[in-house]
């Protein structure tokens, strides 16, 4: 018989986070699930690692028993730990989510969620992020942990490239309420934020940085519009950042550099 694949689940909302159970019950119809999350909430922390201190990690269980594993460490630690060997097999998906929060356009580029799933993509593993277009009050993560069983299914059944991630942006709606499925690009949010400065009871200064997301016109095709129509957003993401389309225009360019005498095979004259 063959044996089941497995999967890693982790996030960056933490061990806390009422998603863990709903996506990990759900992906445990496709196979066997491993749950390595932080054990606080780490969002925005993006692609960052630990390197100047050992990591933690204490065994533990969620709602309903499941055994689960947290660390003091961010979200790509998690996944850089299961893939370097605290797991005794290597995971053969990553799922990172399922947040509380859309990660749509520019906010890929500060999720945690996302990063971890890049961390996958680093070790050749498929991998999905996954978020609900939602922050406040009660969430029903049934229709996001079910597309995410989906995907998991999808990606088994018909392979997935080892160096792109997909990110899943779920509409904070009933299962009948939405509108199907989109395969999008990343669009832009923009947002409005401000540096606010206080004092502390010792008189110091201390200040808090943000703001809300513009909510203009999103353009047809992308993340965003998907979302904002009642539909799943299944956008690809690869990881090489290169402008290729400005590689010949800058080779073109006058660098007004050469190489000193003596260097880069130049003879230096005597």
């Amino acid at each position: 018989m063959t044996e089941r694949p497995h999967i890693l689940v982790t996030n960056d909302d933490g061990i806390d986070s009422d998603s863990l159970v709903p996506v990990a019950d759900a992906l445990s119809e496709v196979g066997e699930v491993h749950v390595i999350v932080p054990e606080r909430n780490w969002s925005g922390a993006s692609h960052s690692i630990t390197l100047f201190r050992p990591l933690r990690c204490r065994r533990t269980n969620l709602r309903g028993g499941r055994e689960a594993f947290m660390t003091d460490g961010s979200p790509t630690d998690c996944v850089r730990l299961a893939v370097l060997g605290f797991l005794k097999r290597r995971p053969d998906l990553i799922v990172s989510g399922i947040n509380r929060g859309a990660n749509l356009g520019d906010d890929i580029t500060y999720s945690g969620t996302v990063a971890a799933a890049m961390e996958g993509v680093l070790s050749s593993i498929p991998s999905v992020a996954i978020s609900v277009g939602s922050i406040g009050g009660d969430i029903d993560y049934g229709p996001a942990a079910a597309f995410a069983a989906l995907l998991a299914r999808n990606v088994f059944e018909r392979g997935f490239m080892a160096d792109a991630l997909l990110n899943v942006n779920v509409p904070a709606l009933p299962r009948h309420r939405i509108e199907g499925v989109e395969v999008t690009r990343l669009g832009k949010r923009n947002y409005h934020d401000q540096l606010v400065e206080r004092l502390d009871p010792y008189g110091n200064p201390y200040y808090w940085v943000g703001g809300p997301a513009v909510s203009d016109e999103a353009e047809p095709g992308t993340d965003v519009a998907a979302v904002r129509a009642g539909r799943i957003s299944v956008t690809p993401i690869r990881l090489d950042l290169t402008g290729h389309a400005l590689l010949d225009e800058l080779s073109s360019w006058d660098w007004g550099w050469t190489a000193p005498a003596g260097v880069g095979g130049a003879a230096k004259e005597r």
